[in-house]
């Protein structure tokens, strides 16, 4: 495992990556109502992205002719990330949406994702919500130089299953800075084989709860890109990019 440890003219980069993407997903965030399309979304997004000089950092992910082919991950209700946007996909009342964006501002990244209700949505779905939203900030809560990754991964997952949810286990966080997906995995749960490791001031790091209603078991999408919940219920997505200090946690992306 190869962790890369920022300096402090690599934080100062980082902090002013998460500062604009997370002005990006608030203007990007108000669009979401029943009757817009997630690629007209998805345009925005890739707008807001060029004009303050940064690079969608999903666009052409993976290379080939399966790079994904958008700015950001558009997942509805029992897709549980990556979706890929479209004219076709019309947000409708009572959906739970969920937008994950990227950014690359000279050289570094940034990335996040929130889960949005459309219109009115179910008790549930409001649930669901907002348990993800807590398992990442309890999850982060005690988190400093020197405590153990693991005891984000189990508060986290503690937090869901305590609210009678499941976490997703084949899909986790990771380590963020010149490369979107960097050392150390970050499972959203623990269990026998974690590979464990302890937190050091400078470590930056892309935590993201992955929520369902019903089982934690996923399959994938005809496109190749979604991953659906398998009993075909809701799922909903939390994720900040991170810097982990002496005294605790700065999150970059609020």
């Amino acid at each position: 495992m190869s962790i890369h440890i920022k300096n402090e003219a690599e934080i100062e980069i980082m902090r002013k990556a998460g500062k604009l993407l997370a002005e990006i997903m608030r203007e990007i965030g108000g669009q979401v109502k029943p009757g817009i399309s997630t690629m007209e979304i998805d345009k925005l997004a890739e707008e807001l992205i060029l004009r303050c000089g940064g690079a969608p950092a999903f666009k052409g992910y993976g290379g080939g002719s399966n790079a994904f082919p958008a700015t950001i991950c558009a997942s509805i209700n029992d897709e549980i990330v990556h979706g890929i946007p479209s004219e076709d996909k019309i947000l409708k009342e009572g959906d739970i949406f969920k937008i994950d964006i990227g950014i690359e501002i000279e050289g570094f990244y940034s990335d996040m994702a929130r889960t949005f209700p459309v219109g009115e949505i179910s008790v549930e779905a409001q649930k669901l919500i907002e348990i993800t939203e807590k398992s990442f900030w309890r999850g982060i809560k005690n988190l400093k130089a020197g405590s153990m990754l693991s005891e984000y991964s189990k508060t986290a997952q503690k937090i869901a299953e305590d609210a009678g949810f499941s976490v997703v286990k084949n899909l986790v966080g990771h380590g963020i800075g010149k490369n979107l997906h960097e050392d150390p995995q970050v499972p959203n749960y623990f269990e026998k084989g974690f590979r464990d490791l302890v937190l050091e001031e400078g470590m930056t790091l892309a935590l993201e709860p992955m929520v369902n209603v019903g089982t934690h078991l996923t399959t994938m999408g005809v496109d190749g890109w979604a991953y659906l919940t398998a009993d075909r219920k809701l799922s909903a997505h939390y994720e900040n990019t991170i810097l982990i200090t002496k005294k605790g946690v700065e999150v970059l992306t609020q």
